[in-house]
């Protein structure tokens, strides 16, 4: 999408009155996301966004939706933010933090930059009073996705309450009780979505070798891995109890199933894969 330099705008009067400013730092797709959620909540003219280069649809729709942009941290400048979220690249991460120490002292740090630790935050913004690490996945961009948090024992409730409550504009949320827990949430939920992207290419490869259609196998591909998926959210059985729910004995599902799971193979598969993701992620935190 094009993109556009923006106007350094002064936060108007109304958006100061109607509660402490919750700042976005990076307008990407999480902090888009976020951003529409908390509009869509009706706290648009809450919100202050800073990124220089923000996609035009961004910064027109959530314009509409009462939000202010700005280019840089100077625009906190005699403002009292109640929540500083970090949505920018990890890479950029140590370049950017600082410029927000002074506006976090009073604020609580919402980080979702994968790999960047708390160690290094706090030191980047000069010892916060609250800080949250937080990993959302992909389908938080649609309002769908769940997101893990960590928080510092200097961060209070009131400020672990506002930061749930700004997570869960793009989904589900749940806190972890320590931090190095978020390494394994990376390679479940946050690559997740990966995985389950390949499977839906799998079943559509397997369906051509069938003899079916490229155009029908994937349409059935995608259709069947969004309706199990759709049927997950709205069930509240065990994902096990509709596995069995769906496979008769001696029919094809079992059949099938027989084949991906045998000698536990599949499970091994998956487990590898998130034991490889959950590794990386701990060298990424150290480089």
């Amino acid at each position: 999408m094009p993109r556009q330099r923006l106007k350094q705008e002064k936060v108007p009067a109304s958006q100061q009155d109607s509660g402490r400013p919750i700042v976005i730092v990076g307008v990407g797709n999480m902090g888009g996301a976020i951003a529409r959620g908390l509009s869509a909540s009706g706290l648009g003219g809450r919100l202050l966004l800073i990124d220089p280069a923000a996609s035009t649809y961004n910064v027109q729709f959530l314009r509409k939706l009462g939000a202010s942009f700005a280019q840089n941290a100077t625009a906190l400048t005699g403002l009292n933010p109640e929540a500083i979220i970090l949505a920018v690249k990890p890479q950029a991460m140590s370049e950017v933090a600082p410029d927000y120490a002074l506006a976090a002292k009073d604020a609580v740090v919402i980080s979702i930059a994968a790999g960047m630790t708390i160690d290094r935050l706090f030191r980047w913004l000069d010892s916060p009073s609250g800080l949250v690490r937080a990993m959302p996945n992909l389908p938080a961009s649609i309002g769908k996705g769940i997101t893990a948090a960590f928080a510092t024992p200097t961060t209070s409730m009131a400020q672990r309450q506002l930061s749930e409550n700004i997570l869960r504009a793009i989904g589900d949320f749940v806190w972890l009780g320590e931090e190095q827990l978020l390494n394994a949430v990376t390679a479940v939920s946050g690559s997740g979505p990966a995985y389950v992207f390949l499977l839906t290419e799998a079943l559509s490869i397997a369906a051509e070798k069938m003899g079916i259609p490229q155009t029908i196998a994937k349409l059935l591909a995608r259709k069947t891995v969004e309706g199990a998926g759709a049927l997950l959210s709205a069930d509240p059985a065990e994902a096990s109890d509709l596995r069995q729910s769906v496979t008769s004995s001696g029919g094809t599902t079992d059949a099938a199933l027989k084949i991906l799971m045998a000698n536990g193979h599949f499970q091994k598969l998956v487990t590898e894969a998130v034991e490889a993701a959950t590794a990386r992620a701990f060298a990424l935190e150290k480089s």
